[in-house]
């Protein structure tokens, strides 16, 4: 795996010119533990309860289902996770003082999963700007090693404007320049410019533990960006109601940077 990028907020010049030209950072620490302990056994109700499944039930079939009875962000230490004071200073380092709160997927993966072939999860924004950022964190509560697998990415592949698929006919097969990330602490969060290739690969001597995962993306204001999940209203408007951003980030849950939803296709 790469060599630590370090947990500090404050970003130094070498960090953000990673960043800008591999497209990721890894973060060890960033998370600290007394948030940690309190993420995972929500994890544990949000898949173990259904929530989960009747969420994703929600975004597929939204006119059968409605939206979802709780949503991750109302989870007290997801909440917390989602406005984490250091995570947001970081981000403003990368995507200057104003973005938003695009999306938020909690999730526990099961030992024997299988692994995600390659992908990008960079959404489109109405301006077709390249320039402006979308940022996915991902946190590893429990970190990543041989008995939970690993996170592969192809650094600089998000200078390219092709689509989320496009190297999905690999796999998961390793390709050229490709950085492998297979030991990190628990409680470390890789940030990942959006656009950035990568797949998740399972641990190589078959089942090992649970994978314990949430994925928050952010996104730079100066565009209207779309969707993922047809109660992004709902789910903007309870954030506000929580007074998740604290006053400090008054872009943050703000609905007009965003197109109405769409379903992909």
């Amino acid at each position: 795996m790469p060599p630590s990028s370090g947990g500090c907020e404050a970003l130094d010049a070498a960090q953000r010119r990673q960043f800008s030209e591999a497209g990721y950072l890894v973060l060890p620490g960033l998370l600290p533990e007394s948030l940690r302990t309190r993420l995972v056994p929500e994890v544990d109700r949000w898949v173990d309860e259904g929530l989960r499944a009747r969420s994703i039930a929600s975004c597929t079939d939204p006119v059968t289902n409605g939206p979802p009875p709780l949503l991750e962000l109302e989870l007290t230490a997801h909440g917390e996770l989602l406005t984490h004071v250091p995570l947001l200073r970081t981000l403003s380092r990368l995507m200057g003082p104003s973005f938003v709160f695009h999306h938020l997927h909690s999730d526990r993966q099961a030992p024997d999963i299988g692994g995600k072939s390659w992908h990008h999860d960079c959404e489109p924004n109405d301006r077709s700007d390249p320039s402006l950022l979308m940022v996915h964190a991902l946190h590893y509560l429990g970190g990543l090693d041989e008995e939970v697998g690993s996170l592969a990415v192809l650094p600089g592949s998000h200078r390219r404007s092709v689509g989320k698929a496009a190297l999905a006919h690999h796999g998961t097969s390793e390709l050229t320049g490709e950085v492998v990330i297979d030991r990190l602490p628990p409680g470390t969060t890789v940030l990942l410019n959006s656009a950035l290739f990568h797949t998740r690969r399972p641990a190589p001597d078959g089942p090992g533990r649970a994978r314990y995962f949430i994925d928050a993306s952010y996104c730079q204001v100066g565009a209207r960006w779309r969707p993922v999940k047809p109660h992004w209203r709902q789910m903007l408007a309870r954030a506000r109601e929580l007074g998740l951003a604290d006053g400090q980030w008054p872009e943050l849950f703000a609905e007009r940077h965003f197109t109405e939803y769409t379903r992909a296709v």
